[in-house]
């Protein structure tokens, strides 16, 4: 087994890295990581539909779209990611035990009572401190969890509220729990790179492993590649959202605002806008020039770079308009 401690906290570069290993690599491999404060939603979801737009555009935090399914999860430097990809047969796909009980093994070395729950949590006292998936790909699979140790709860909690938009998508949705810190429930606090050293020998100590494994200039350079080319980009963590409806309605000084719209790949289209304001011009003109465009801030602004809003919204602005539309 190869053993990482990829200590970049990029997350774009962080889960290109993952399908790097799992594609690239021949060996089973061990990878412990952390990224900087970021949004991680599952391969089946509606990005926007789980997470708080407003929050993660002030302040700036990056979504990106896993290779897994399951739901989104809230990752900063307080948590610790670890990641197994495993040469195997379909049969073990869904052997989530093979892959967490490690970790528990080592959590009860600090005197943590912690256990597998459900599908796919480990748990302390009922509360959530991992969520785990997995991904297969050609006898290959790629098993991946979060270690809650020292995060901070009201980004988690915030940056995942969603506003009180509503979705129809077919979309997999995140479940709700109670999470908590496994530095909650130490006598003293541990330092996560302390943490990370304690999960790193145990794994192989058990797995007879040596050496650390550094990532090469060339592994660099195709994660990066892979990072600008997949991860990075609105098509891979946006666009690739299952088709779903939104209907939004907001209140602004020039009156109520409503829109209807379907979004197909990203894509606008369908759309309709209701409402009692005023306007010199028909609105239809609007709903036909954002018909194929981008369902992102920046597809709609271009799109209406060139428009006069105020000619079809009397004291509504393009501000208040993409409000909406998100």
């Amino acid at each position: 087994m190869i053993y990482i401690y990829n200590r970049i906290t990029d997350p774009y570069f962080n889960l290109a890295s993952e399908e790097y290993i799992l594609k690239e690599f021949k060996d089973d491999c061990f990878m412990l990581w952390r990224n900087e404060p970021s949004i991680i939603v599952g391969k089946n979801q509606n990005t926007l539909a789980e997470i708080n737009l407003d929050y993660v555009k002030e302040h700036n935090i990056p979504v990106v779209r896993r290779l897994s399914g399951g739901g989104a999860v809230f990752h900063d430097l307080g948590n610790v990611n670890f990641t197994f990809i495993v040469n195997d047969d379909l049969n073990g796909f869904s052997d989530f035990r093979r892959f967490t009980q490690p970790i528990i093994d080592v959590l009860k070395k600090l005197s943590i009572n912690a256990e597998f729950s459900g599908r796919n949590d480990i748990t302390i006292d009922g509360k959530k401190i991992s969520g785990n998936a997995q991904y297969y790909y050609k006898n290959r699979i790629l098993h991946h969890g979060t270690l809650l140790v020292s995060s901070n709860m009201i980004d988690l909690s915030a940056a995942l509220k969603v506003r009180p938009v509503k979705f129809e998508d077919k979309g997999v949705k995140s479940v709700s729990k109670r999470v908590t810190n496994i530095n909650e429930h130490l006598k003293e606090p541990i330092d996560v790179e302390e943490f990370i050293s304690l999960i790193m020998n145990d794994i192989r100590e058990h797995t007879g492993g040596s050496g650390l494994y550094e990532f090469t200039d060339e592994d660099i350079r195709n994660i990066e590649k892979l990072k600008n080319e997949k991860y990075s980009t609105w098509e891979w963590s946006f666009g690739m959202s299952p088709d779903y409806n939104l209907k939004n309605e907001k209140k602004f000084l020039g009156g109520t605002l409503e829109v209807d719209l379907n979004v197909e790949n990203g894509i606008i289209k369908d759309m309709k806008i209701y409402g009692d304001f005023f306007g010199k011009k028909d609105v239809k003109d609007i709903e036909e020039i954002l018909k194929g465009v981008k369902h992102s801030e920046s597809g709609v602004r271009e799109a209406l770079s060139s428009v006069d809003i105020n000619e079809y919204f009397a004291n509504i602005s393009l501000e208040n308009l993409i409000d909406v539309l998100f």
